[in-house]
């Protein structure tokens, strides 16, 4: 060739699935430097030219076409921008003795590209069409019926056999969602296509040239010539409209039975989202006019079908800013929330559908709905610490993630992550249930690869029968939508851990202050509680020189006071009800053929007056027991009330028991009772011992005591424990038991194992969890008691492996109503410290009955 103008090729883009060299038989193709051919092809260009030279390379194009023409074409070059941009014209007379023409122009590496077609003789307003079809996509509403309204329009524009709306997912596969075809030849609706049936190069290029037209599957390509050129570089074909396709996809296309299609790319945000596929059964040419509308309402539509997505998503956003608020407004009145899972899954899901939450914060845990095993969930949060950490995870399948996944999938199939850490240490995970579900695919996806020429990637499907999959062990897939929701929930989570950390830091200094003032006034209260069991010790002198009844005095007042102790610490250090004391000491000491009748508003003692109060009234059930009328079926009337100045006045009345007869000398008991309230409490005591019942007066100064707020209770009678007399020793019911006693402090095991050998148990005690694992596993105990707190260890092991072997146990604790047993024992008895021998033995009377 001897061109005026060299070719600038330096800027080309030679991808190999570009350059198929050839153009398909519909038209004729001319590339030029300027107004110079450097390149052609077609059948006959001289047929379409009408030309009677056929050799035009390196001819001027002004030899060939009509000045008006080549002015038109000049114009319409002017106003090409961009490198993907093709202007077209049509109706065109190119040659005095050649007929009309519709051409596009576009630009190629350098050269400029004119493409022909005879023009299709009638014309239709573009512009009214398109306009005529987007207000009709306009008037549905949801998605399904937008895709089926976008196929019916372009089947009814181009009139091929079947129009299909082919969507993309995020792994490449297709599925045709919507379709319009004529009757009788099959739907292919709802169908799954593999990733491979459309290459990546050519999903690349759909993107570029946005329309693809095969007139004829069996039609003979016609080369370009020459094939490169001066500069060694063959021509460009991306952006032809003439360009030929990859013989794969015309033996693909036979394979299917279809002998002519076309494609219109849909591209929302950048991206090919999908295509219309057009397949017809003959040949087809659509007309360079029809192709031109249907690209133009591809556009429409795309950008109709991103309005729509961006519209959920902006709904999607909305809600999570919504959920953000309320989760900020919210955690601002409430920390703990955040710790709440039931709380935290109806606010997240919400926004982000799912069937269960689970959250994990500094290695402690708690759940909400369906969920894996805890063993299961640690798993989960290790991998995410390791693969996923510091970003939002989601996947359809936790089997991706976590080897031996499908145990779970029934609760767990998938799940989102959301860290709420700085570190990767601290989630919120939402799981999915399985979503079983049958796939429908053109041919098997799975089928074996077939080596062609071009190697296994380049040869296409030969079968398209419909093949079933059915798909378990997923869930219903996380939407990029739901992604982008929980990246918005994950920064307000964080920000919302952050402040909690800040607040955490200062209140764990003002925490160390306060416990430096709760240590120094437990000190002072143990002193005191000492010095009182100390006196107590010292003072109490028995009716006979038995050891066995100076210990039986001393360990009935000490349960008074723990008694009395437990009652005033149950929520808090503070007031407790007066009724509740008086039920403790009755309940301790009362006989089955007398009772207690109590009467009075309800009010509460405060913790000094309620301690003295128990010691007072426990020296009066203990004497009527003994000598007045509880020992014989009498009955004791308490009562109280308080007077104008706010003041109790408080009442023992016993009666229909034996004579009274005063004290003939002052024990340790009376002097509780005469001097106790006067002398702790700067109240008044009074006893009279008439003959017909003993009448015991005190009164309380008002700021010892409040108010009770709820009903006032009704009368409550007391009946006798079912192992007697407190005095009385059960029997030896426990002969022949094995009893297993965990204890960590040696005097009170040594205190226990007494009393279990006194009702007849053989005892063997373990101080630490490991120790009592041994004994168990050496000699199986028939019973078992154990205590819930071993210094640095809980016995929840033990309990464990007892409730494995289904042997009885009880708990033990000094905690009260507090003590906090786990979901597997909670509904196991706890008697509380310090032991009584009547209590246990009721205990285990009950427990082995």
């Amino acid at each position: 060739m001897n061109l005026r103008t060299p070719v600038d090729l330096t800027n080309c883009d030679q991808e190999p699935i570009h350059l198929l060299g050839a153009i398909q038989p519909t038209g004729f193709l001319l590339a030029l430097t300027l107004d110079w051919i450097v390149a052609r092809a077609s059948l006959n260009v001289a047929d379409f030219l009408g030309a009677t030279n056929d050799s035009l390379i390196g001819r001027h194009l002004g030899d060939i076409v009509l000045p008006e023409a080549l002015h038109d074409l000049r114009n319409r070059l002017a106003t090409l921008r961009g490198p993907t941009a093709v202007a077209k014209t049509f109706d065109i007379k190119l040659t005095a003795r050649g007929g009309l023409f519709d051409v596009a122009l576009h630009k190629s590496c350098g050269q400029i590209v004119v493409e022909a077609q005879p023009a299709a003789g009638k014309h239709r307003d573009a512009s009214s069409m398109v306009q005529s079809m987007i207000a009709r996509l306009d008037l549905v509403s949801d998605a399904s019926a937008f895709f089926n309204e976008g196929a019916r329009q372009v089947r009814a524009l181009t009139g091929f056999d079947r129009v299909m709306v082919y969507r993309f997912s995020e792994s490449g596969s297709g599925e045709v969602v919507a379709e319009s075809c004529k009757s009788g030849i099959g739907s292919f609706k709802g169908l799954h296509y593999p990733a491979s049936d459309i290459p990546v190069q050519a999903r690349a290029l759909y993107k570029r040239n946005l329309l693809r037209v095969i007139a004829d599957v069996n039609a003979t390509p016609v080369a370009i010539q020459p094939e490169r050129d001066e500069m060694g570089m063959p021509l460009d074909l991306s952006q032809s409209i003439l360009r030929s396709v990859s013989p794969i996809h015309i033996e693909y296309l036979k394979n299917m039975g279809v002998r002519a299609s076309m494609s219109i790319s849909i591209v929302v945000d950048g991206e090919l989202w999908g295509l219309f596929a057009c397949h017809h059964y003959a040949p087809k040419t659509p007309s360079f006019e029809v192709r031109s509308i249907c690209e133009l309402f591809s556009q429409m539509y795309s950008m109709r079908l991103e309005s729509r997505e961006r519209k959920e998503l902006m709904e999607f956003e909305r809600r999570a800013r919504d959920i953000s608020d309320q989760l900020l407004s919210a955690v601002a009145t409430n920390e703990t929330l955040l710790n709440d899972p039931e709380w935290l899954a109806s606010i997240l899901t919400h926004a982000i559908p799912a069937e269960g939450v689970g959250v994990w914060i500094n290695g402690d845990y708690a759940f909400s709905g369906v969920r894996p095993s805890t063993e299961a969930f640690t798993r989960i949060v290790r991998a995410l610490n390791s693969t996923a950490a510091n970003r939002v995870f989601a996947t359809d399948y936790i089997g991706s993630l976590i080897p031996g996944a499908e145990a779970y999938a029934d609760r767990a199939a998938g799940m989102l992550a959301i860290p709420i850490s700085r570190s990767p240490r601290d989630y919120v995970i939402l799981f999915r249930e399985e979503l079983v579900r049958s796939v429908r695919w053109a041919g098997d996806p799975h089928k074996p690869v077939d080596y062609g020429p071009n190697g296994p990637r380049l040869t296409p499907r030969e079968s398209f029968a419909e093949w079933q999959q059915l798909v378990k062990g997923r869930s219903k897939p996380f939407t990029p939508s739901e992604m982008r929701v929980a990246e918005t929930l994950r920064a307000t989570l964080i920000e919302v851990v952050l402040r909690l950390a800040g607040e955490a830091s200062a209140e764990r200094d003002r925490a160390a202050r306060r416990q430096e003032l709760l240590i120094a006034e437990l000190n002072h209260r143990v002193r005191n509680i000492l010095g009182v069991i100390r006196g107590l010790i010292r003072q109490a002198k028995p009716s006979s020189d038995k050891i066995e009844d100076f210990v039986t005095l001393v360990d009935g007042r000490i349960h008074s006071l723990a008694r009395a102790h437990n009652q005033i610490t149950d929520d808090h250090w503070g007031p407790a009800p007066i009724r509740a004391l008086i039920d403790a000491e009755a309940r301790a000491f009362l006989g089955n053929d007398a009772g207690v009748h109590v009467s009075g508003e309800p009010v509460l003692l405060n913790p000094q007056a309620y301690s003295t109060m128990a010691l007072v009234l426990h020296e009066l059930v203990t004497n009527s027991t003994k000598y007045g009328s509880l020992s014989n079926g009498g009955h004791v009337d308490v009562s109280w009330y308080r007077d104008e100045a706010g003041e109790l006045d408080f009442a023992w009345q016993e009666r229909e028991g034996p004579p009274v007869v005063p004290p003939t000398r002052k024990g340790f008991g009376t002097t509780i009772i005469n001097r106790s309230v006067p002398y702790d409490l700067g109240g008044k005591a009074h006893v009279d011992y008439a003959p017909g019942g003993l009448r015991a007066t005190f009164q309380i100064p008002a700021r010892h005591v409040s108010e009770q707020t709820g009903p006032t209770p009704a009368a409550v009678k007391y009946p006798r424990p079912s192992l007697g007399h407190p005095t009385e020793v059960p029997s030896k019911f426990l002969a022949g038991q094995k009893m297993l006693l965990v204890e960590d402090s040696l005097i009170i095991a040594l205190d226990a194992e007494d009393i279990l050998s006194r009702l007849g148990a053989e005892v063997m005690t373990a101080s630490t969890v490991e120790s009592a694992l041994d004994l168990i596993d050496g000699a199986l105990p028939t019973l078992a008691m154990l205590d819930i707190n071993l210094g640095d260890q809980m016995s929840f092991a033990i309990a464990d492996r007892l409730g494995e072997l289904n042997v009885p146990f009880l708990f033990a604790t000094g905690y009260g109503e507090q003590a906090v047993l786990p979901d597997l024992h909670e509904h196991r008895t706890v008697v509380q410290k310090p032991y009584t021998i009547e209590g246990i033995a009721r205990i285990l009377e009950d427990l082995i009955a």
